[in-house]
């Protein structure tokens, strides 16, 4: 008994680096087996009550296609036929292995699919997107056609489409639009960055290759969109495809309306949904980006590095942090929204007596061309007239010329009631005429791109090109020269 018991007593000795290592597996065990499940419970259940919370106070129906899971969206757009059939194709033309070539499709749909959480983006995406938009700027909605907007078909899928002024626009338009409807954006390659993706994707946003000439991943992107469309995810597309450079607005480019419409079918039979454009026309006071684009007017002249850029967008936070601070920053003045007549692609297919799944690709593009052109006009509509662009749109008729500020006044006056009298939206901060003015030249004079010399202003000389890009916003409201 007693040599047993020794026995039994006896110790066994096992190195460090041993003995670590299985307690790592037992707390990685514990990790999977009791915490992780923990977890997917607690967040599916907030997740399950922020969508109850969305339906019964915002009244905004989430498609089910939204809050599908990321894979079973990934393995339905890699066995889409349509891209097997290409996938196909493109072996036999390239000489690749299928097998090589459907790894390219499992990647391409990885790269596009989102995984929209609910969560975030109500209760983190949009908290940041509020914060941000109203710690900037004087955020308004100046107008909405509320009749228009009553008329659509609840079954429709909603489609914003949105000039584009700067990347602030993807956070100004989701947080004005949150209460009516949570948007898919369709983001660059830029926002491909961790941990900024991650954030992307899980607020239902999908990335896009701009100009891609793969043919093979065109067809992945294109059966995604239509996927989406026909399922009825409200998106959010720029139609210019980039920011302004110079601040007017930019020719079309059709990829994603393409897209969209190619099969889309205005009959009502076996449930179809209608495809309908909102036009949103956006606008600042003053714009994050507008020397940076400025620059790409001159390629020549050359441009800071990476390391350089940085150092320049960490000393303006910087700048700004240290006035907010002391308590001399201000705000980067308005930033207006308009939401202009939404446009029916089943009423204005009808009109035109098209059926676009039948369109040959040059009718199609032509076809699409028209509603491309239909659109740009009605955002162009909608962009709101602000202080800055309007004293800008003065100051450039004669920019060498010195104006007292009630000269400058009176041609404020007059050329508001030249922009309403042709159906422009000025947004009237107070609804004071005087105090609008009043607000444009401050900002410009407060950025030296309007000097003040006895009593007269006038345009800096070396700042007419910031001069011209503010005017340029609204340049397409005046009447085309002869």
């Amino acid at each position: 008994m007693g040599s047993g018991g020794g026995a039994m007593g006896q110790t066994v000795a096992m190195p460090l680096w041993a003995f670590l290592i299985l307690a790592g597996l037992a707390a990685w065990a514990a990790l999977v087996m009791l915490l992780v499940p923990g977890m997917r419970w607690f967040f599916r259940r907030r997740i399950k009550l922020v969508i109850r919370q969305i339906g019964s106070r915002l009244q905004i129906e989430l498609p089910s296609f939204k809050l599908t899971r990321r894979q079973v969206l990934i393995d339905r757009l890699f066995h889409d036929h349509k891209v097997q059939a290409a996938a196909a194709a493109h072996a036999t033309a390239s000489n690749e292995t299928l097998g090589d070539v459907w790894r390219r499709v499992d990647r391409y749909a990885r790269e596009i699919v989102p995984s929209f959480n609910a969560y975030v983006y109500y209760r983190i995406g949009y908290a940041l997107a509020r914060a941000a938009a109203r710690a900037l700027y004087r955020v308004r909605i100046g107008f909405v056609d509320e009749q228009g907007l009553a008329r659509i078909d609840p079954k429709s899928t909603i489609v914003f489409v949105i000039n584009h002024r700067s990347n602030m626009d993807y956070i100004l338009v989701a947080f004005l639009a949150a209460e009516r409807a949570t948007l898919s954006f369709a983001v660059g390659e830029w926002a491909r960055i961790w941990p900024l993706q991650q954030l992307i994707r899980a607020m239902g946003a999908y990335f896009v290759r701009r100009n891609s000439g793969d043919l093979l991943y065109r067809t992945v992107l294109s059966r995604y969109v239509q996927m989406a469309s026909e399922a009825g995810v409200t998106q959010a597309v720029f139609p210019e495809g980039g920011l302004t450079i110079d601040g007017r607005l930019r020719p079309p480019k059709f990829g994603l309306l393409d897209y969209m419409l190619k099969t889309f079918d205005e009959r009502p039979e076996d449930g179809r949904r209608d495809l309908v454009f909102i036009p949103v026309g956006i606008n600042y006071d003053r714009v994050l980006e507008d020397r940076s684009q400025l620059l790409k007017l001159h390629p020549q002249t050359a441009r800071p590095g990476g390391l350089r850029a940085l150092a320049i967008t960490a000393g303006f936070a910087l700048r700004n942090a240290a006035q907010m601070l002391g308590g001399s920053w201000h705000r980067f003045g308005y930033a207006c929204v308009n939401f202009g007549a939404p446009l029916s692609m089943r009423i204005w297919a009808r009109e035109h007596n098209l059926h676009f799944p039948t369109l040959d690709d040059a009718a199609r593009r032509d076809a699409v061309g028209e509603v491309a052109a239909r659109l740009m006009d009605a955002i162009g509509g909608v962009i709101p007239v602000l202080p800055v662009p309007l004293v800008a749109s003065i100051l450039m008729r004669e920019p060498e010329r010195a104006l007292s500020e009630l000269e400058l006044k009176a041609a404020a006056h007059a050329r508001m009631g030249e922009l309403e009298a042709r159906g422009a939206h000025l947004y009237i901060p107070r609804h004071d005429h005087d105090y609008a003015f009043g607000v444009g030249l401050r900002m410009l004079t407060l950025r030296r791109i309007v000097l003040e010399e006895d009593g007269l202003f006038r345009a800096a000389p070396d700042q007419l090109h910031m001069l011209n890009y503010y005017a340029g916003s609204i340049a397409h409201l005046d009447p085309a020269p002869d």
